[in-house]
């Protein structure tokens, strides 16, 4: 009911403006920003990030676009829950791994969400394709701004580990 209270209220908005953001990560995949959800709230006092990945169960091909422009219905799910500030939704990557980046009020409610949406993706997601990373201390700005510089090596197994932040592109 929350969530419906928000988007009545018009306090969930859909900006444009970093749709097709090329995002790289320390695994050596990367993926583009197709969604940004922002929801109108104060500024957080605790702020963290989320990243979330999940690889999708039997769904290849135009299959991923499908699920691209069904995935706005799931606003309604995660939209309301408490500390929310805002969400990139990335395409899939290189080996099939979708991964969310999220902004959240408070490392506890971002924890709290991610089991939440644990359970969720498990019903659609392959077996052992679901994790989770909560950055305390940062937003999104703060995790852009940590990029690996000069010779600083990226460590593969940091799936999410952002390492590099592209042009805008068209979005698939």
């Amino acid at each position: 009911m929350t969530s419906l209270g928000l988007l009545l209220r018009s306090r969930v908005r859909v900006p444009r403006g970093n749709r097709g953001l090329r995002v790289g990560f320390a695994d050596g995949t990367s993926a583009f920003v197709f969604r940004e959800t922002v929801i109108d709230r104060p500024a957080p006092r605790d702020p963290c990030v989320l990243v979330v990945t999940f690889a999708l169960r039997a769904v290849r091909g135009r299959g991923h676009a499908l699920f691209r422009r069904e995935s706005l219905l799931n606003t309604l799910l995660f939209a309301g829950f408490p500390g929310l500030v805002s969400k990139l939704w990335l395409t899939d990557d290189q080996r099939g791994r979708y991964r969310g980046l999220y902004e959240w009020d408070g490392p506890e409610s971002a924890t709290a969400y991610a089991g939440a949406l644990w359970r969720v993706l498990a019903l659609v997601s392959a077996p052992g394709s679901i994790d989770y990373r909560v950055l305390p201390g940062l937003d999104r700005t703060g995790l852009f701004e940590q990029l690996p510089h000069g010779t600083e090596q990226a460590d593969g197994s940091q799936w999410w580990r952002v390492t590099e932040v592209g042009a805008v592109a068209a979005t698939r």
